[in-house]
């Protein structure tokens, strides 16, 4: 069991922050997002979109606000969960349990979610055959690119996700790349090298099909793949991998007991507690009167929050503010020598 001052479920930007604001006024956190890299959103749904709506940074991307963010935890000890989603909460004498699909148990008197909309979970064949090979022959992501070396891999799919792996894939494996349009969605760069690569035959491109079947015994061998037309072709394939983008899902969320709003959790705007004791809600999945669903929103209601989970996590100490520019503890904390 894992012992902690504050349990941030959700590594998107406010999630971040909010560990930054816990640490710097002492508070120590822990971090479990169902995703397999930090950033949320940003990373998983716009990396290269412009941001405009974070104080003193005109411009930027997500994925450099998340690098940004993550740089500003590195004077922490911040654990993060990744690939975790969590399952159960009850409260225990004062203290929330809190269990992941993963079997980890934290021990926290502070819980706060920072999970954007919900959890994230990809969009899925929708063949019932294809359950059976996934996490073994169908994956929705990748995590180590080198299990497709000198394989032949079938990558459905229009995006920049799809696109980007057919190129990166080519220079090592047989690639497929199959899409239910003609039209793509991804970027024009990639696409015409996409093009390119079909050219020399280091990719083999099929338009206006979809995975009708995967066919093997036990072990994927090949699929068969249908026209709009109701033409079938059967390819040989080691691997099958979907990039269909991500749905998202409240969740075990919604059976916490928490007062929901349109999928949304309401809370109070003085520490952004919900109907629980000790648990918060921050960011996009957080509501309240004049609520605006701004990265800088959810900064604000982050720091609010953190500063609440004082009392409950060190009970017998009176919290005190302090301002960075000049607090010797914080500066400490930051790793930095006081003038």
């Amino acid at each position: 069991m894992i012992k902690t001052d504050a349990l941030i479920i959700g590594a998107g930007p406010t999630g971040l922050f909010t560990a930054h604001q816990l640490n710097i006024i002492g508070l120590k956190c822990e971090v479990v997002d169902n995703l397999d890299k930090i950033g949320g959103q940003c990373i998983e749904l716009y990396p290269d979109k412009p941001i405009y709506d974070i104080p003193a940074v005109p411009e930027c991307t997500g994925e450099e606000l998340t690098k940004n963010l993550i740089n500003q935890l590195k004077p922490f000890d911040v654990k993060f969960h990744l690939n975790e989603r969590v399952e159960e909460v009850k409260n225990e004498k004062g203290q929330w349990q809190v269990k992941t699909n993963n079997g980890t148990i934290f021990s926290t008197p502070n819980v706060i979610i920072a999970g954007g909309v919900g959890s994230f979970e990809p969009r899925k064949f929708t063949p019932k055959e294809c359950e059976q090979y996934e996490g073994k022959s169908i994956f929705y992501s990748i995590k180590d690119k080198n299990i497709f070396k000198d394989k032949t891999v079938s990558i459905f799919g229009g995006g920049d996700s799809a696109l980007d792996w057919a190129v990166e894939l080519s220079t090592n494996s047989n690639v497929n790349l199959i899409h239910r349009r003609d039209e793509f969605r991804g970027a024009k760069s990639t696409l015409n090298k996409v093009y390119e690569l079909e050219k020399e035959g280091k990719i083999n491109l099929f338009t206006k099909y979809q995975l009708k079947n995967p066919k093997g015994n036990g072990k994927l061998d090949s699929i068969d793949i249908q026209h709009e037309n109701k033409e079938i072709k059967n390819l040989k394939t080691d691997f099958i991998l979907g990039f269909f983008g991500l749905i998202m899902q409240l969740g075990p969320i919604a059976n916490w007991g928490l007062n929901l709003n349109k999928k949304t959790i309401e809370v109070d705007t003085e520490k952004f507690e919900t109907n629980q004791k000790g648990i918060y809600a921050v960011g996009d999945i957080c509501s309240y009167p004049g609520k605006l669903k701004l990265i800088l929103s959810g900064f604000h209601e982050g720091a609010l929050a953190a500063r609440a989970c004082f009392k409950l996590a060190r009970p017998n100490e009176k919290y005190r503010f302090e301002f960075t520019t000049s607090s010797s503890s914080i500066l400490k904390r930051l790793g930095k020598k006081s003038d």
